[in-house]
């Protein structure tokens, strides 16, 4: 990808759930983009692993290690963050995911989806958010999923909790547009990823999510930057949400297709958007 046109240099992006798989690979992208990264995650092990490796890469990185479910530790660690400087960019990409069949399913494992794929969205937003408001300007990205508009056996509450991200997404916009902030959902389909082992490990299923080009591999968690950077940049400016599946598979996001995008994404008048983004 040409970074020219995606330059975050001198912007700042926390990304939560980044010392692994799609989280650890949107990081890498903005930080190639010119940002400092600010990664996140409980385990602090893995979250220094994953810091020395984009610093080995010569990239500005910031360890925050806290739990995204905890409305305590949300509010202290955005806090100390946004003493350092502003926090221009969010992905709220922290998430986790449990299959059994429906019937069978744990109540406390369907509450725990719950606190980490919904409630943690919105406590992280609303601390981010606050800072932005004052500030008129911040772009806050939701991870959802391909699941937020499909349903398949034995993840029913995941699919309802991706579902919900994908309307409190919308309900950000409805709220927060006014201030000057930019709030999209992006659901990618699927990727190699720690949290798909249990699929990759399916040889009936794996079959099905062969995407990159010759058909022998599932695609790589680090072609994600690909498809979300373009989302951290002033002009996308239309609130919505957008899945991919094996359809954009490595294809790297150039200046002609960032013109589709653009053309596709402004459906109202230019007018109609804040203009003071990040």
């Amino acid at each position: 990808m040409s970074l020219k046109l995606f330059d975050l240099t001198g912007k700042r992006a926390l990304i939560t759930g980044s010392s692994q798989g799609i989280g650890f690979g949107i990081a890498k992208g903005l930080a190639d983009a010119g940002a400092e990264v600010i990664l996140n995650g409980r385990d602090k092990q893995k979250l220094a692993v994953a810091a020395q490796s984009l610093r080995n890469a010569g990239h500005k990185v910031v360890e925050s290690a806290f739990d995204v479910t905890s409305n305590v530790e949300v509010a202290n660690a955005v806090e100390h963050i946004e003493a350092s400087g502003p926090i221009d960019i969010l992905f709220n990409n922290a998430g986790m995911q449990f299959r059994t069949a429906l019937e069978d399913y744990p109540v406390e494992k369907f509450q725990e989806l719950l606190r980490v794929n919904v409630e943690s969205v919105f406590l992280v937003g609303q601390a981010v958010a606050r800072h932005m408001i004052k500030r008129g300007r911040g772009k806050i990205i939701n991870i959802c999923s391909v699941q937020s508009e499909l349903g398949r056996p034995s993840i029913a509450p995941y699919t309802a909790t991706k579902g919900a991200v994908k309307m409190l997404t919308k309900g950000m916009c409805a709220d927060w547009a006014k201030y000057g902030l930019q709030i999209n959902a992006i659901g990618p389909g699927y990727f190699k990823t720690e949290l798909n082992k249990a699929l990759v490990e399916n040889p009936e299923f794996s079959g099905l999510c062969l995407f990159d080009p010759d058909g022998k591999e599932w695609s790589n968690k680090m072609l994600i930057a690909d498809t979300t950077l373009p989302w951290a940049f002033e002009w996308v400016q239309h609130y919505e949400f957008w899945h991919y599946d094996g359809i954009w598979r490595g294809k790297s996001i150039g200046p002609e297709s960032v013109a589709e995008i653009r053309a596709s994404t402004l459906h109202k008048p230019k007018s109609e958007f804040p203009q003071n983004a990040a």
